[in-house]
């Protein structure tokens, strides 16, 4: 589930790449999904399923023995997941792979990390074998401040603090190795990239990239969240998301992990790689 979510279709591309057969699961199977559709020999099946829908659940099942689990963070998340976790459970699942978060605790100071938490506890409930990833902050997640940092700025809560970010490509990877080497299945594993880089780092190394001056603007929480509300048009959930997610990084400060290393047998992808690889977007 998620296939056309940056996690699930770098997933997608991993299993292709390995010659795994698997089915996406969509909402809007009538759309090509990036990389995967249209490809010659492929053994992706695309199939049309939603998480309010039980019924499209029972189907779109039938026939597999394990599930890849990323939806996007919403405020009907516990809902949808749980339900989905129970529906795997009835329709033949073996093993469940489960996007969560960082502080995925029940008293974390971030909202979506508590939601993550009931799910967690409500997949080891379920008996199904599981596997759960806890990726930090997406690198692809960057590619939306893009327009600010064309214009020379960086907006954040953060500090000085240094931070985890994450390329959903090694995400993907980890999830296909969880899903096709059972001495991977069964963990809980933090994901991160191979350095934690505080914002006024993140400015600096960009205005090295483009060679225009990006400089990073430090507002109190409330700013940066009525900034997000107002001017970016988030949602308010999602922007107390964003503003809890980056107190976090001051309040436990981030370091690297080694599992990606560990898993694939390989450093994961640099932040300075991602930057370079989408130099276009961050020019004026």
């Amino acid at each position: 589930m998620g296939s056309t979510g940056a996690t699930g279709n770098a997933l997608l591309r991993s299993l292709f790449t390995l010659g795994t057969p698997v089915r996406a699961l969509t909402r809007t199977p009538h759309k090509p999904i990036p990389g995967i559709t249209g490809a010659r020999r492929t053994p992706v099946e695309v199939q049309y399923a939603d998480a309010t829908d039980p019924h499209s659940l029972r189907t779109a099942f039938k026939g597999a023995s394990q599930l890849f689990l990323a939806m996007a963070n919403s405020p009907a998340q516990v809902e949808l997941e749980t339900r989905v976790i129970d529906i795997a459970a009835h329709t033949g699942i073996g093993h469940i792979v489960k996007v969560s978060a960082p502080a995925a605790e029940p008293d974390s100071p971030v909202a979506i990390s508590r939601g993550h938490h009931a799910v967690e506890e409500h997949l080891r409930a379920s008996g199904l074998a599981h596997t759960i990833l806890r990726p930090y902050a997406f690198m692809q997640n960057l590619l939306r401040q893009a327009p600010t940092v064309a214009q020379g700025v960086i907006l954040g809560t953060t500090g000085d603090a240094p931070f985890n970010h994450i390329d959903c490509r090694d995400i993907g990877d980890v999830a296909a190795a969880a899903l096709t080497s059972p001495g991977i299945a069964g963990g809980t594993y933090a994901l991160t990239g191979p350095e934690a880089v505080s914002y006024p780092e993140l400015a600096s190394r960009l205005t090295t990239l483009t060679g225009n001056r990006v400089r990073y603007v430090n507002l109190t929480p409330n700013e940066l969240r009525d900034n997000l509300i107002h001017r970016a048009h988030m949602p308010t959930w999602l922007a107390d998301h964003v503003t809890e997610i980056q107190q976090l990084a001051i309040a436990r400060p981030e370091t690297p992990t080694t599992t990606v290393n560990d898993i694939l047998g390989r450093p994961p992808r640099t932040i300075d790689a991602f930057l370079d690889e989408h130099h276009t977007h961050f020019r004026r």
